[in-house]
């Protein structure tokens, strides 16, 4: 017979115990590897945001350095005065910038053998126009190539964003390689005015291959900043850059058409093509800042982003952390208030005084009799005897 038992507590075992523990630990650790590198790719995309700002804090640098050396190329082949304020202050500035952020850029020595030849170049005319302008063509090749570094190292050349990066490829590359360009197709047309009859045909092949240089990549910045004007999701560049741009696009207009040969002879007229040259290099020197700001502007957009982006992903690691933990805990602490599910125990059946078991009788519910006969067991009882019915006839 099975009767109730008292419920016991009984220790849980430890393998139960751990396991919830061990699955928490096991999930930890993958979500924690997400985490990290979730986290890690986001510094790095922040990181190169802030290294395409220091290049276009140096390109910012450039551009009076550009502008002031074509200018004062133009006057060494005229034969006039070298401007050579402008060009120094241009100088002093873009040092200043190579030395904050030179060193990140990995522009120093670069800049040290441009600044060289700058200083390098005379302070007069020389007086052969020929030489002037071969001297300060090398110094401009040298300027066009910090340009491309300063794209390639700062990583604006590998820019994800396409706003940003037609931005930057119009006025880190393609603007400067037309002013520069247009410079020396006025000096070359300049040129040739004083080239003897002779040297006509190789003077025609120069200016059509430096008409060609500056219309180029002076069509191709019209193109890129078109393409961002239409296609653009920010109300902020089309009504930033629209008017530069138009003022930019007309003056291209005029130089082409002013720099195609007319006539028998292949000439053209050098003060109406320096003319629009001087308009359209004002209308680029309007233009550059107007690009570089909205360029940094995008940068900095994508820099928040991408602050608001490593903070949800800490935020998301450590609720699903708490969430794991809290998992674990629980399994933890549900095993440790188990109980046993067993129903009864076997009942131990009592002993009489010479340690046999007990005969068995009916269980009697409580506050009853027994309703039917108490056998005695057979022979001469051990009590006092009784006078009981038919003992007289016996």
């Amino acid at each position: 017979m099975t009767v109730p038992a008292s419920r016991v507590r009984r220790r849980p075992r430890t393998p139960g115990r751990l396991l919830p523990l061990l699955l928490a630990t096991a999930l930890l650790l993958p979500v924690a590897f997400l985490v990290v590198q979730g986290h890690r790719l986001v510094d790095a995309d922040r990181e190169l945001a802030e290294r395409e700002r220091l290049g276009v804090e140096y390109l910012r640098a450039l551009g009076p350095v550009t502008t002031a050396l074509v200018d004062a190329q133009t006057a060494a082949v005229a034969g006039r005065p070298v401007p050579r304020d402008a060009l120094d202050r241009a100088v002093e500035e873009a040092a200043a910038v190579d030395a904050r952020v030179g060193g990140e850029l990995r522009s120093t020595e670069r800049w040290a053998g441009l600044r060289a030849k700058l200083e390098g170049l005379p302070s007069r005319s020389l007086t052969d126009p020929e030489t002037a302008f071969t001297a300060y063509g090398e110094v401009t090749d040298l300027l066009l190539a910090l340009h491309s570094k300063i794209r390639e190292t700062s990583g604006l050349i590998r820019d994800p964003g396409s706003d940003s990066y037609f931005l930057q490829d119009g006025v880190g590359e393609e603007m400067p390689e037309a002013t520069v360009a247009a410079g020396r197709l006025v000096d070359l047309a300049v040129l040739a005015q004083r080239r003897p009859a002779a040297d006509q045909a190789r003077t025609v092949g120069e200016l059509a291959t430096l008409r060609f240089a500056a219309l180029q990549p002076a069509g191709d910045l019209v193109n890129d900043l078109q393409t961002v004007v239409d296609t653009s999701e920010s109300a902020d560049i089309g009504a930033g850059v629209l008017t530069p741009f138009d003022n930019y696009q007309r003056a291209v207009e005029a130089l082409g058409a002013l720099s195609q040969p007319r006539g028998r002879n292949q000439e053209l007229d050098v003060a109406k093509l320096a003319a629009a040259r001087t308009q359209a290099q004002t209308a680029a020197r309007e233009l550059q800042p107007v690009l570089l700001d909205e360029i940094d502007r995008l940068l900095r957009q994508r820099i928040d982003q991408l602050d608001r982006d490593a903070l949800l992903i800490l935020a998301a690691g450590g609720v699903a952390g708490l969430l794991l933990v809290a998992l674990g805990a629980s399994g933890w602490l549900t095993r440790r208030g188990e109980r046993p599910t067993g129903r009864g125990t076997p009942a131990v059946e009592p002993a009489d005084a010479g340690g046999k078991p007990a005969p068995w009788e009916p269980p009697t519910p409580p506050g009853r009799l027994p309703t039917g006969p108490v056998l005695q067991p057979a022979g001469r009882g051990t009590g006092p005897d009784r006078w009981r019915p038919f003992d007289a006839a016996r």
